[in-house]
């Protein structure tokens, strides 16, 4: 799965992202995408069988062992949209939580560009997507995570 994907990112800024993270004790990372398009961003809603069932976020998943954090990015925004990253435009920082296994876990966020395609969820992850402005009505009905909130009002502030 090699795309020819472009990345404003420096990749030393990238390696020490993970650096820091390991000396932080972060045991597990996670990818987060910040797709927008039109001022409305793609989100995602989790099955409610699932870890964190019932909200909404951005497409986002973990880094695999020995995989780039880049390279876990694109992987990800495809499996769980069947969209394709052509450029990731900047870092928007992270945050940390603890995993429902009780791992320490770092989101590192990103925003990127997608191919224009069909957007295709996958039913064993997600119920359903959102297309939403910040100032949408259905933005405050939706079960969205501060962390993540903070994530899209910094975008949306530009």
């Amino acid at each position: 799965m090699k795309h020819n994907m472009q990345s404003n990112i420096e990749h030393g800024i990238i390696q020490q992202l993970v650096i820091d993270a390991q000396k932080d004790g972060v045991q597990k990372l996670v990818v987060g995408a910040v797709i927008c398009k039109n001022h409305k961003f793609l989100l995602l809603e989790r099955v409610p069988s699932d870890s964190m069932g019932g909200f909404v976020g951005i497409p986002s998943g973990t880094v695999e062992a020995g995989e780039a954090l880049l390279t876990a990015l694109a992987r990800e925004v495809q499996e769980e949209t069947g969209l394709i990253v052509t450029s990731v435009l900047e870092y928007l920082g992270s945050f940390d939580w603890t995993s429902s296994s009780g791992k320490k876990t770092r989101h590192f966020n990103f925003i990127v560009e997608i191919e224009e395609g069909k957007i295709k969820i996958n039913p064993t992850e997600h119920q359903a997507y959102y297309l939403v402005a910040l100032s949408d009505a259905v933005f405050t009905t939706l079960k969205i995570s501060d962390a993540t909130q903070e994530v899209l009002k910094t975008v949306a502030q530009r």
